[in-house]
């Protein structure tokens, strides 16, 4: 779990990054200008600011000089490569133009934590245990032997906890892209981690598209 500041001017993007975010288990803050977005830094702690750059009151650029000890992820409609290079250069930790996935800011945002050592290292469910940096699966303490296809679609799961994952999807980020086999693959294996983590009640089935693991935090 991280404290994520969300500087962004357009209310609903602000919203919707704070509503997926905050469903993954993250603690979030809104700012929707610059001068807004510089008060929290000054007065709060932060282990990222997710930064538009084309704010009122203050330009994201203005913000980042003021945050430059916080991972920063700029998330703006400036997509030509010069404002990308000018962002790296004055510290930002990664770029990311609009409009966009939410997944993919999801992942972004994983990324630039576990470089921070911000990421979580373990999740916890009831009896269960997900050890991300042994990749081991524990139940009541025990290990669970799981194919390590099987442990990477429990972690997508958990870092994407309670958002709909479609199969294509899941397909994707576990097998990659260039997979020849089709989604029955997604089914046959969340059929075994429900049945090895008895999950059945928490990786739930989301009707025509694929599966959502429901964790109430």
């Amino acid at each position: 779990m991280a404290e994520i500041l969300i500087v962004e001017d357009e209310f609903s993007i602000n919203e919707l990054i704070r509503r997926n975010l905050s469903l993954t288990g993250h603690r979030c803050t809104q700012a929707f200008d610059g001068i807004s977005a510089v008060t929290l830094l000054e007065n709060g702690s932060f282990d990222l600011v997710i930064l538009d750059i084309m704010l009122p009151k203050l330009d994201g650029y203005q913000v980042l000089e003021r945050a430059s000890k916080t991972p920063t992820i700029f998330l703006t409609a400036k997509s030509e490569l010069t404002d990308k290079l000018k962002g790296l250069a004055m510290g930002a930790d990664d770029y990311l133009t609009k409009p966009f996935q939410m997944l993919e800011l999801a992942a972004r945002v994983e990324a630039v934590l576990r470089r921070t050592k911000k990421a979580e290292t373990e999740f916890v469910l009831g009896d269960l245990k997900c050890d991300f940096e042994s990749r081991q699966v524990f139940r009541n303490g025990i290990a669970v032997e799981c194919t390590p296809k099987e442990y990477e679609l429990l972690e997508v799961l958990i870092r994407n906890r309670n958002i709909a994952l479609s199969r294509e999807k899941l397909l994707d980020m576990v097998w990659g892209y260039d997979f020849d086999g089709g989604t029955r693959t997604v089914d046959v294996h969340i059929q075994r981690l429900r049945h090895k983590l008895h999950l059945e009640n928490q990786i739930r089935t989301v009707y025509k598209l694929g599966y959502r693991l429901e964790v109430h935090e």
